[in-house]
């Protein structure tokens, strides 16, 4: 495991970088209020990981909301305000005649499938040719249309923009770049319920949290909002695959930067370009950042499981960066279990 502690902790990128990008929000309340009204929605549970030696709390986001994953708070919480902002008697039937299109590397496009579904409108979802069959299956259970693109998630993702041009629809991706972070920043809103959920469930205030990251939204919207809770005392960890070290390479250079690599048995995790708001996010929140190879992500998963935390290397990414800290038995750390075991 290789760590980088950020020499841009506190402040942000330097003057002029990202100048035009928000910060992440720290509005819990807005997607709390709307998400309360899904059937579905419930709180997560915090479970203590035994056998790490510290105290460890997991937030175990495997439930959320029968999506298997933190991602069913992001897509799905933006079409809902949509649907909530064009009115009408039937919120159900809202936004009937749009379509929605986003490339996915996993349990993004189940979100944004789910929320479409339930307001009325169309699902299209852009997969590079290396994601399995099963999980397109999956999106195709809950009404999307399912479309190839490419080698790889930045392949399928300028596919998926470019239909959204051809064709009208609205694009709805997890990450921002320039001239697009409206979107994304609800979409970084929405990961707050879990922030806030984990806030008040733990006991005490962490001393350590690992937060995994792709392009870095869960970080990004977390970080945020537990420093808004607890200021400085927590040492905030980024754990990103060796492969794909997006936001790493940012912090190293001072600006963003994109990044290449082999593919990542971290799937979730593997996107080689941060998203601009996580990205100035986390360079003022984040403490450290932290690159683990395929190999240290797949060994936590047989003692993961045997704990009742059975999860992918994308899921248990923090929690395997964990193992490699050797940190006092007196400390206190909070890590996302972020899905369930890869299918």
């Amino acid at each position: 495991m290789q760590i980088k502690d950020n020499p841009w902790r506190g402040k942000g990128l330097p003057d002029g970088e990202l100048a035009d990008i928000p910060w992440p929000s720290i509005d819990a309340d807005a997607p709390r209020a709307l998400l309360a009204r899904c059937p579905a929605a419930g709180a997560t549970p915090l479970v203590v990981a035994e056998g790490f030696g510290p105290t460890v709390w997991v937030k175990d986001e495997r439930t959320r909301m029968n999506l298997g994953s933190f991602k069913a708070l992001g897509a799905a919480y933006v079409i809902a305000h949509e649907a909530q902002e064009a009115g009408g008697e039937d919120m159900m039937r809202a936004l009937e005649g749009r379509s929605y299109v986003t490339a996915s590397a996993g349990n993004h496009g189940l979100s944004v499938a789910a929320g479409a579904a339930i307001f009325g409108a169309d699902a299209i979802i852009y997969l590079a040719d290396p994601v399995p069959e099963s999980f397109a299956e999956r999106l195709r259970a809950r009404g999307a249309q399912v479309v190839r693109a490419g080698q790889n998630y930045e392949s399928s993702m300028e596919a998926a923009q470019k239909a959204a041009e051809d064709n009208g629809w609205t694009l709805l991706s997890d990450s921002s770049w320039p001239g697009y972070t409206t979107l994304p920043h609800r979409l970084m809103e929405g990961y707050l319920v879990m922030a806030a959920e984990a806030a008040e469930q733990v006991p005490d205030v962490p001393t350590h949290i690992l937060l995994q990251a792709g392009v870095g939204g869960l970080a990004g919207a977390c970080a945020a909002h537990f420093r808004a809770v607890w200021g400085d005392a927590p040492q905030i960890m980024v754990v990103e695959p060796e492969a794909a070290p997006a936001l790493y390479a940012c912090i190293e250079a001072g600006k963003f930067v994109s990044t290449s690599g082999p593919v990542s048995n971290m799937g979730r995790l593997d996107c080689k370009e941060a998203s601009l708001i996580a990205l100035k996010g986390l360079a003022r929140d984040a403490d450290a950042f932290a690159l683990i190879s395929d190999a240290e992500a797949s060994a936590a998963l047989e003692e993961l499981a045997e704990i009742g935390l059975a999860t992918s290397e994308s899921g248990g990414a923090g929690l395997a960066a964990l193992g490699h800290l050797g940190l006092s038995e007196d400390a206190r750390v909070l890590c996302i279990l972020s899905e369930g075991p890869a299918e």
